[in-house]
């Protein structure tokens, strides 16, 4: 009996050990076909490359603008930036959802004990009449084998969209440590135009003391007089509503850095940050270095293997089953080998003949999907090279719209000096100080503009580009699986 009894146990611990698989259904996964990609970008004519070409350090590009303040309020973008922080939950729930169809590899194993009180109906035949106990104990496992491949489908589609879910977090890294750079160098121009503000209200005070002198001796008007009162409470006026602006710029700059704007003051600086050179490679070496496009061709990757998925719920389904357990009608002998008893099964083969086309729609589902992905990826490849020309473009224009810029300055200071002079001189009236004056001012504003709009597009040139960002960073799919411990397959949650 007991011989009898092992081997029914080896049968069974056999038939849920053997790797019980069949082919994999579905298209194994290859790369769209790229779109057709230029030799060279259009905007890069003339452009001045960085060197050494490398030196947009990976993870670190804002090093290249020399800038401590900078550097440090990029630091707490990485630990403290909320939106990084969930994104890295979302990667971290996508690495779980692979453990968990990975799950479906191994049988499911119960542990059940039953208890039981009757008393058989009036007139039946029984063995022992009046009120009964009956105890139970059993070990059953259930399994349903992956012939078609389905569940190895599912697992590859997870970890596909779980290295999406790894290249979407960078972008969003990157995004965020952007935004924060631009806004950091809008608020140093902002800082420039205000000390720029100052310089011109105390120029302005100046001359309105020359024509208070001029009118108390008879010389000028008192309209002059107004004249220049006027223009410094504007340039006053226009001081304060850069605070305005510059607050905004701040709060956004803490918000960014995980912080309440309570809790981050910035000194105003002087704006000497130069516009640096930047590397910009091949249009074909952009697909490598972009985290949103590895995040889209990822996903192209994740819904070919849904089609797998799909097309292996047209197979017929293999469900085994045992049971291994002691019954007795006492407590005391439940555990006695007598009282033994196996079931091996329920088995079941079972196939579907007719769900109202409920199996091709969803088929036909996953191939739509797979090519939403396909030209979602496309869509975002092209986008990239639209950042990237432009951004070319905008430095490119911008460089030459500084140069003619600073001309128009240095003629403009030139002529408010030789204007100044003739008014104090009494051959030109206050009319043309004021005119000379504000094209100073304006001049002036529009060339430190100039200068953080080429800060801005050389970050977002730097972000187009990917960020120093490479394809090789992408987690493996044994990475994008997370780490499985042995703690995992507990009944019971272990941290």
């Amino acid at each position: 009996m007991s011989f009898k009894l092992r081997i029914n146990n080896l049968f069974i611990l056999a038939l849920f050990g053997l790797p019980i698989t069949g082919c994999m259904v579905g298209p194994d996964y290859e790369r769209p076909p790229q779109i057709t990609l230029p030799a060279g970008f259009k905007e890069a004519k003339g452009w001045k490359q960085a060197t050494p070409r490398d030196n947009v350090k990976i993870g670190k590009w804002w090093e290249i603008y020399h800038d401590p303040i900078l550097n440090q309020l990029e630091e707490q973008v990485a630990v403290s930036n909320q939106s990084i922080l969930q994104a890295e939950a979302q990667y971290r729930q996508a690495q779980h959802l692979v453990q968990s169809a990975a799950a479906s590899f191994f049988p499911t194993v119960t542990f059940t004990n039953t208890f039981n009180r009757f008393k058989a109906a009036t007139g039946q035949s029984v063995a022992v009449s009046g009120v009964r106990n009956l105890f139970g104990s059993a070990v059953g496992m259930a399994w349903e084998p992956d012939l078609w491949g389905s569940v190895r489908r599912q697992v590859e589609a997870n970890k596909s969209n779980a290295q999406a879910s790894a290249a979407t977090l960078q972008a969003l890294r990157l995004s965020s440590q952007t935004a924060l750079a631009e806004d950091y160098f809008q608020m140093k121009v902002l800082d420039a135009q205000k000390a720029l503000l100052d310089e011109t209200i105390a120029t302005y005070q100046k001359v309105l003391q020359i024509t208070q002198n001029r009118y108390a001796v008879g010389v000028a008007a008192k309209p002059d007089v107004v004249q220049a009162q006027t223009q410094v409470e504007t340039a006053r006026a226009q001081a304060i509503n850069l605070d305005v602006q510059r607050a905004k710029l701040e709060h956004a700059i803490a918000v960014l850095t995980g912080k309440s704007p309570a809790e981050l003051t910035l000194k105003s600086t002087s704006l000497d940050v130069k516009t640096p050179d930047i590397p910009v490679k091949l249009p074909s070496e952009l697909l490598e270095r972009r985290p949103d496009i590895a995040a889209a061709e990822r996903k192209i990757a994740a819904a070919n293997a849904q089609i797998g998925v799909a097309k292996a719920a047209y197979y017929p389904t293999l469900n085994l089953a045992a049971t291994n357990g002691f019954q007795s009608s006492g407590i005391d002998t439940l555990f006695n080998m007598a009282k033994r008893y196996w079931a091996l099964g329920p088995a079941s083969l079972a196939i579907s003949l007719f769900d109202g086309g409920a199996k091709h729609s969803a088929y036909k589902q996953a191939i739509d999907g797979f090519d939403a992905a396909v030209a979602g990826y496309r869509q975002t490849v092209l986008t990239g090279f639209q950042e990237v020309e432009d951004n070319l473009a905008a430095l490119r224009i911008f460089a030459e719209q500084t140069g003619v810029q600073q001309q128009a300055v240095d003629l403009s200071e030139q002529a408010l000096k030789l204007t100044i002079n003739q008014y104090k001189a009494g051959t030109v009236s206050y009319l043309n100080v004021m005119t000379a004056q504000n094209t100073s001012l304006t001049n002036r504003t529009t060339a430190l503009q100039l200068q953080g709009q080429r800060l801005v597009a050389s970050v977002d040139l730097i972000k187009a580009l990917g960020g120093g960002w490479d394809v090789t960073m992408l987690p493996t799919p044994d990475q994008a699986g997370g780490e499985v411990k042995w703690t995992d397959f507990l009944i019971f949650p272990v941290d």
